[in-house]
């Protein structure tokens, strides 16, 4: 899909492991279950609860237009276009601002870190290079997550 840098299954399985640092917010340590990506997130709790053993569907997009056209970024209540943020429950507007990466060396593919800025609620997916080869720094991106009942 035209603007998706990444999409799929997560298994929440720590919340807060260092401590609650703020009353609203959550840190999240999830897994992957298609490409075994590792995903620490902060989201804001009081707005969104995640519970341990959730399943949420993440998807890191550069528009909200389902033609994958850009946007400008900004919110227009006026605008009744069809948006991917239509079908999920969460969504943050972030600027990456670092991606990390080995060289591969130790003979398995190389694997990055990208890291993202959601107005301070950090996130951090980390794994096969392949899987992150969109991002780019000082890039904006979309995070829409949405919980799967099960």
């Amino acid at each position: 899909m035209a603007g998706v840098l990444f999409e799929d299954i997560f298994d929440v399985k720590d919340i807060d492991p260092d401590g609650k640092k703020f009353d609203r917010v959550s840190r999240l340590h999830c897994e992957s279950e298609s490409f075994k990506m590792d995903l620490i997130l902060d989201i804001n709790a009081l707005i969104y609860p995640v519970d341990l053993g959730d399943k949420f569907r993440l998807m890191i997009a550069t528009t909200l237009k389902e033609d994958g056209k850009p946007d400008d970024g900004e919110y227009d209540p006026q605008d009744t276009a069809p948006s991917r943020a239509d079908s999920f429950e969460y969504v943050m507007w972030g600027k990456v601002y670092r991606i990390e990466g080995d060289d591969g060396s130790s003979g398995d593919s190389s694997r990055l870190a990208a890291y993202v800025s959601y107005g301070g609620l950090l996130m951090r997916l980390q794994g096969d290079a392949n899987n992150l080869h969109g991002f780019q720094v000082d890039s904006y991106v979309y995070l829409l997550m949405k919980k799967l009942a099960f």
